[in-house]
């Protein structure tokens, strides 16, 4: 429907040293959801701290990774869980979407991991995946399961700064990653087994989910989207796993720039970092890889940003 946009290469920022390699015979998640695929780490869920440190899981594994601004991995935790998606919020405490668990933080200081939203009225979620927090504090997660479009009954869920939990949908094939556009009216949510981005709408009241529908329909790929981002000018990022590429559409949903993995297909999630946070980082969950590419420059030469 439209041209294919210009491409760019990413660098690869950063590599898990092999002295940290998990095994994959003490994998449950990789015997089942890769075939025993001998995957050092499946790296997701890239947020950085205040210091520049970018933070970000192994599902794999039960691992939570440190990075810092010269690309070195430190583990700074290890437990008996199933890290999906991470988010720093802005008081620097970590929360962590646990497939296994709910929502679970992290803190930086002693590594210790607790529960801290995992049984809604004594029930387990289905799997949360990933998470977003508003600017009012607002904490956005999804809870993926084993949805798709065989079983649409994927849920988006709202825990309001208050502690009330609201249900916004329960009829996604595969919620995945999500995000808010600049004005915060629309939520954007990669629907992965559908191979789309939906656009979730509020009305003035945000209580209740208005009109939505389909925003990018993609197509191709071993899954679908994945990890999403938000740039200052309205841009949306979509990591596209199994296509190894970041697409990035702008605020009307046209393609403007795809971005290239150097490395694996499993280009699972991004996050803006580095100076200005002008640099886009992206984790390539298939080599254990951290990705880099500086969109303050990137494809300027043959196409305006809009």
């Amino acid at each position: 429907m439209f041209a294919a946009p210009p491409e760019v290469t990413a660098n690869v920022f950063a590599t898990l040293p092999s002295e940290l390699a998990g095994d994959v015979s003490r994998s449950y998640w990789l015997q089942q959801q890769h075939k025993g695929r001998p995957l050092p780490a499946f790296l997701e869920g890239p947020s950085f701290d205040r210091e520049g440190n970018l933070y970000c899981v192994d599902v794999a594994y039960g691992r939570i990774f440190r990075i810092n601004p010269q690309g070195e991995f430190t583990l700074a935790a290890q437990y008996d869980g199933e890290p999906n998606g991470l988010k720093i919020h802005q008081d620097g405490r970590i929360f962590i979407a646990d497939y296994r668990h709910g929502i679970m933080v992290l803190d930086p200081h002693n590594g210790k991991v607790e529960p801290y939203f995992t049984r809604p009225m004594f029930e387990r979620f289905r799997g949360v995946n990933d998470l977003h927090f508003a600017s009012n504090g607002d904490l956005y997660f999804t809870d993926q399961g084993q949805s798709g479009l065989q079983s649409p009954n994927g849920r988006v869920f709202r825990l309001r700064a208050g502690g009330q939990l609201d249900c916004l949908l329960d009829n996604v094939p595969s919620p995945n990653g999500l995000t808010f556009n600049a004005s915060e009216t629309d939520l954007l949510l990669a629907v992965t087994r559908a191979n789309a981005v939906w656009r979730v709408r509020f009305p003035p009241d945000r209580h209740t989910v208005a009109k939505s529908g389909t925003f990018i329909q993609l197509s191709g790929g071993l899954a679908g989207p994945d990890g999403l981002a938000i740039d200052e000018e309205d841009n949306l990022l979509v990591c596209h796993m199994g296509m190894g590429s970041v697409w990035k559409f702008n605020r009307l949903g046209e393609p403007v720039l795809r971005i290239r993995s150097p490395r694996g297909i499993l280009t699972s999630n991004c996050a803006f970092g580095g100076p200005g946070r002008k640099t886009l980082f992206i984790t390539d969950s298939e080599t254990a890889s951290i990705l880099s590419v500086p969109m303050d420059t990137a494809g300027k030469k043959t196409y305006a940003l809009t």
